[in-house]
Order: C-alpha cells, then structure tokens, then sequence
C-alpha cells in the first residue's frame, strides 16, 4: 500500500509539473506557460528578490544591473540596465519566461522580447500589498507556490506588526527626499508615502501631481517638517545630512531629526522593504520620544 502511495503522489507530481499555468499579469495580458518556468530573467533588481523570496532563486538565469542582493544573484549574468537590453545574451541563456516591470523598464524591452517569441510577465508594484501578490504570482509561475505563500505570509504578518505598532502615534510631518540635485521627493501616490503613514507620518509633499516631483528648498522651509529622510548611499548619507543639519530655521534641524535611510531598502519594491519600513518606524519613534522629554 506504501509502494501504492508513494507512486501515486509521483504521478500527480509530474502531472502537476507539466500541467499548463495560466496567469494575468498587472497589463491585463494572460500569460501561458506550457509548465513551471525553469529559466527566468527579470529586468528589475526588486523582481530578482521577489522570485528568490518565492523560492524560484535558483531558476533565475539572468538579471539587470545592480541585482546584488541576495548574494547569489550577483553572480548572475548581466543582460541589461536601465537603458538597454542585450538580446544577445538573453538569447544565449534560453529563458522560459522573462519578468518584467511594468514602469521601470523601457516599453520597447517587452516589444523587443515578444516580438522574438519570449514569454513575459510584467507587474507594477505601487502598495505593500502588490509586494505580496507577486510574489504568489512568481510562485505561480514556477512552480514554486508553496514557498512563495510563506515569504508572502511572512511579509504582510510583519507590515501588520508595523502598523499595529506605530499607526496610532502622534502623527509627524514628514519631508522625504530621493535627491539633492535637483531637490527631489515624492507623493501621495508612491509606495514610499504609504509606508511613512504606516509608521504615523504625513508626506508634506503627498499632494504634489508628479509621482517624483521636483520642489525648492524654500518650498521644504516653508513646509518645515518634523522629520526629514534622505535616501542616500552610505558614501553620501553624512554629507546630504549635514546640509540639512545647517538649515537651522528649519525644526527638524533644531532636533536633530534628520535621518539617512538605505535607498536599497526602500527605492526596490521587494520583500525587505518591510525591514526599510521598520528602518522609518523607529526613526520616527525615536523623535517622538526626544519631543516628549
């Protein structure tokens, strides 16, 4: 009887393998695979750690440039930029499916790749809960749904932890800024100012049109928040700080409530920006508590 079992969950396993997957992506456009991809490409670092998150890491193949994190993803070959796509390579390594971002890479990429027979799959993350969601996706798509339900489950129980924790403290105001030259921040609509309202924040610039808009610094005195975030490289972080810090008449220079925040965490829309809202939770806190005293 045990011989009987053992033989029948091969078979559905098999048949499970080769059983065909059918999934819309965040284009509108279903997607069909004739089974689990086996080799991946995607075109953004954040879709490199959502398929490792989804336990479909090693079925990755290729990666764009940047994809450092998790380690082995660097050892990977290179087959774009931000820019520029190698067909060349991509055609060397034979992939199966090819993930794509629906914003962040050029449009002619999907065109490119559609047109020579290659099946792709774009998303858009734009709320935590998008995050989740591709990763059950990418999961679908390899076969892999199991692991992905864990990693899914796993971000959103320590989002809810976060918003459970600090959604209901005094709320600050908050300047977040991408870049210093020219001064760039972002509204209400990117993901970044959903996860400052997460930690009890308010973006001062949510109600700016551009997704990522340029504004002055005498539009950020006048604001005068309570917080300032810059998102900057650990080379750069001390000195886009301490311009801030000189900017006296501004409160969150007179409390010392300027604070780097790791781009790497928080400009990549995959599963550790939860540990870059964390990152904003408690810089938050800490201000709140030095306010208090």
């Amino acid at each position: 009887m045990r011989a009987v079992l053992a033989a029948l969950a091969c078979a559905l396993a098999t048949a499970a393998a080769g059983a065909e997957i059918r999934l819309r992506d965040d284009r509108g456009v279903e997607v069909a695979l004739p089974g689990p991809a086996q080799r991946i490409v995607a075109l953004a670092p954040h879709l490199v750690e959502i398929a490792f998150a989804a336990g479909a890491g090693e079925r990755i193949v290729g990666v764009p440039a940047f994809a450092d994190h998790p380690p082995a993803a660097a050892q990977r070959p290179v087959v774009s930029d931000a820019t520029h796509l190698d067909l060349e390579a991509l055609a060397r390594l034979k992939p199966d499916l090819v993930l794509l971002w629906r914003s962040g890479n050029p449009a002619r990429f999907g065109a490119q790749l559609e047109a020579r027979g290659y099946r792709t799959f774009a998303t858009e993350p734009q709320r935590l809960s998008d995050i989740a969601r591709i990763i059950r996706a990418v999961g679908q798509l390899a076969g892999t749904a199991a692991e992905a339900e864990r990693s899914a489950a796993g971000f959103e129980a320590r989002v809810a932890a976060l918003r459970g924790r600090y959604g209901g403290r005094a709320e600050l105001g908050v300047f977040y800024e991408i870049w210093d030259e020219p001064l760039m921040t972002l509204n209400g609509r990117h993901l970044i100012s959903e996860l400052i309202a997460l930690c009890g924040g308010r973006n001062l610039f949510a109600g700016e049109r551009p997704l990522t808009p340029v504004v002055s610094r005498e539009q950020v005195l006048a604001a005068d928040p309570d917080v300032i975030l810059v998102s900057a490289p650990p080379a750069r972080a001390a000195a886009r700080v301490d311009a801030w810090r000189r900017r006296t008449s501004l409160r969150a220079a007179r409390r010392d409530a300027i604070v780097a925040v790791d781009p790497s965490l928080l400009n990549r829309s995959g599963p550790r920006i939860a540990d870059g809202a964390a990152a904003i939770c408690e810089a938050l806190e800490r201000v709140r508590v030095e306010r208090a005293r």
